[in-house]
């Protein structure tokens, strides 16, 4: 049978394999999986109910927590439910249409949550070197046009990405050696071109992750300076105490994601199973751990927690 023509045919659906070189382990991986998973959904959806409903939590950094909470839940749950689905019930097939479409929701997810880590650098900046005027600085409808300029950057970014792959031909293999869809995966399976997706797939991380990174660390740095100018021991210690749970997140999110960019740009001889594991742990322990690391190193959250818990009627 001749092979069939690249101008005239395409594949529309592709099939997962989750992660390769272990699928009888599977059954075995998902139960952490799983209980990552549960425990990222209880404990972001807890975090924004308890924001939402605590007065005395309704300020800048609680504002931007709600919304890493949010980014969390979105980039987890846009892949770590079809992973489930592949290692339990062997549902391996996805549309072409619908893996484009986790590859949007994927990609989006975590440009916003490095916009909103950004944001909360900034934030940050205010409450140490600027605290007399944080109220002023960071006000409802700023905090508004943050978010807004978050998620449009976000979406103006990715939406290429969309397009890139749907020009695409895809007449060869239509297996894809990952647990869900990722762009330069899917990318390399078409049969033209994918010059530009490459390229673009290089900018991305350059235009968001080290960007934000920069600026985040130069918001420290002025931080930094700020807190050694404080005259006693104890004042610096709780004005960096307030900072510690920011650094945890930003450490949660960014050394798996460099990790991962790594690994995969330059990591040609690390078995392919092992590349797969460290892109799930990517979409599985900041969600998981976020509010964990909130809920141990802010004061305000564990009062409010202890005031629901114990039924206080002054909780607000």
């Amino acid at each position: 049978m001749a092979a069939p023509n690249s101008t005239t045919f395409s594949h529309l659906s592709f099939v997962l394999v989750g992660i390769p070189g272990l699928e009888p382990w599977h059954p075995w991986i998902s139960i952490p999986f799983a209980l990552m998973y549960t425990a990222a959904v209880l404990g972001n959806c807890g975090l924004l109910l308890l924001i939402a409903t605590q007065r005395r939590l309704h300020e800048p950094m609680f504002v931007f927590l709600s919304m890493l909470a949010v980014a969390d839940l979105l980039l987890s749950t846009c892949t770590v439910p079809n992973t489930l689905a592949i290692f339990w019930f062997r549902v391996r097939e996805i549309s072409l249409n619908s893996c484009i479409t986790q590859v949007f929701f994927v990609h989006f997810a975590s440009v916003v949550e490095s916009g909103v880590l950004l944001a909360m650098g900034f934030d940050r900046y205010v409450a140490v070197c600027n605290p007399l005027k944080y109220t002023t600085v960071l006000t409802n409808e700023k905090i508004g046009k943050i978010a807004t300029a978050i998620v449009l950057r976000s979406f103006c970014i990715v939406v290429p990405i969309v397009f890139l792959l749907k020009r695409l031909p895809f007449c060869a293999s239509n297996i894809i050696l990952h647990s869900y869809c990722e762009h330069i995966g899917v990318a390399r399976l078409a049969c033209a071109d994918i010059t530009p997706n490459i390229w673009y797939g290089f900018a991305v991380p350059i235009l968001t992750v080290v960007l934000d990174v920069v600026f985040i660390a130069v918001s420290y740095v002025l931080i930094l300076r700020a807190v050694f100018k404080l005259p006693t021991k104890d004042a610096r210690h709780k004005t960096l105490g307030t900072c510690g749970s920011h650094v945890c997140i930003i450490l949660l999110f960014y050394v798996p994601a460099f990790f991962t960019l790594l690994s995969h740009r330059f990591g040609q001889n690390i078995p392919k199973h092992i590349h797969i594991l460290l892109a799930d742990l990517y979409v599985l322990v900041p969600p998981t751990l976020n509010p964990i690391v909130y809920g141990m190193k802010t004061k305000q959250l564990q009062e409010q927690v202890s005031c629901v818990l114990s039924r206080k009627g002054n909780c607000c």
